[in-house]
């Protein structure tokens, strides 16, 4: 039971992480109707920003400013380059956020190498964030950081038994919850929320009322990049730090737009927890649809048709799942699920 726990909560900090990334895309395209293809782009810079920003000022420092660094260059790149493509389409967009995620690829492997880069977090950070303790006698327990040995050994009275969850995971599920309520507060319950969602689907109104609709797109823009790199300095800590870590995300992130709905904050949220649970709870089932079969009284052949799918576990299978998702989303409900509009 520890153990599915931990599971459990694994999964949801991978689905967070998602969430943190899925969130500053789904503000520009909420905002903008931009599809950014070079999200997780900025994503990876966040994370070499800041390791080479650690290095000379720290880690906490580097949260701070790393994030920053990748704003403006998301604002830079949308005042000179997007913006001038914007008046002919989404075609246009497309392309040159998707050439743009090629050059900050290279420029990153010009620059930092093609190893990963040895980016361990923070002493705070580092160990274990909590322990979960199990006994037959008294259940389950929790403890603050590690628990004492003396506290997981098990006696002829009780069989215990310790799981840990990483300290990084439990800062990063802190970090995505605080982004979700404060984005949800800034754009709900303060007046540049507000301007920021008229601009879009009343720019001359909001350009009445003497508020600059170009520079409000940018500085959305610039703070979606951001998000994004805030995301990339917890993700880079937390697993590696490499070139190919932007390809990892790169197409999940995508999945959870859609899945949630397009644009849709709320819905980002909710596709993030789903498809963190889908990555992670699967990969500790190593059983198949064969065994399956035989449970219930059906016995298959390795000559039977079919057969060689059956035999692929659910662990095995777990890559693949998100992306099922997405087809059977896009087949049975385009808009997604919270979603208000089909694309």
């Amino acid at each position: 039971m520890d153990q599915l726990l931990i599971n459990v909560l694994n999964g949801v900090s991978a689905g967070l992480l998602l969430f943190m990334l899925s969130s500053g895309l789904t503000l520009i395209f909420s905002m903008m109707g931009v599809l950014n293809f070079a999200h997780a782009s900025f994503y990876m810079l966040g994370a070499y920003f800041a390791y080479s920003l650690s290095r000379a000022v720290g880690f906490w420092p580097a949260l701070v400013l790393a994030p920053l660094l990748v704003g403006a260059m998301g604002a830079f790149f949308e005042r000179t380059a997007l913006r001038r493509v914007h008046k002919f389409g989404h075609v246009p967009e497309l392309l040159i956020t998707f050439g743009l995620s090629f050059v900050i690829l290279e420029l990153v492997k010009l620059i930092w190498g093609l190893s990963s880069m040895n980016f361990p977090p923070p002493e705070l950070l580092q160990g274990p964030a909590f322990t979960v303790m199990q006994s037959d006698a008294h259940g389950l327990g929790l403890a603050w950081g590690a628990a004492p040995a003396d506290r997981c050994a098990s006696t002829a009275a009780a069989v215990m038994h310790c799981s840990t969850f990483p300290a990084t995971r439990f800062f990063m599920m802190v970090m995505a919850l605080f982004m979700l309520v404060s984005l949800w507060l800034l754009l709900t319950r303060t007046r540049i929320g507000l301007v920021i969602q008229a601009a879009l689907t009343h720019a001359e109104a909001v350009e009445a009322l003497g508020h600059n609709v170009p520079r409000v797109f940018m500085l959305v823009f610039g703070s979606g990049c951001a998000l994004a790199g805030l995301a990339g300095v917890i993700g880079g800590v937390t697993f590696v730090t490499e070139p190919s870590m932007a390809t990892i995300v790169g197409s999940i992130i995508f999945v959870v737009v859609v899945v949630g709905g397009m644009g849709s904050l709320a819905g980002a949220f909710v596709a993030s927890i789903l498809i963190g649970l889908l990555q992670t709870l699967p990969l500790t089932v190593d059983k198949s649809l064969v065994h399956l079969a035989a449970s219930l009284g059906w016995a298959v052949a390795p000559g039977d048709l079919g057969y060689p799918l059956m035999k692929i576990t659910l662990a095995q299978a777990a890559p693949i799942l998100p992306y099922l998702l997405l087809v059977l989303i896009l087949i049975f409900r385009p808009k997604g699920l919270l979603g208000t509009r089909e694309g």
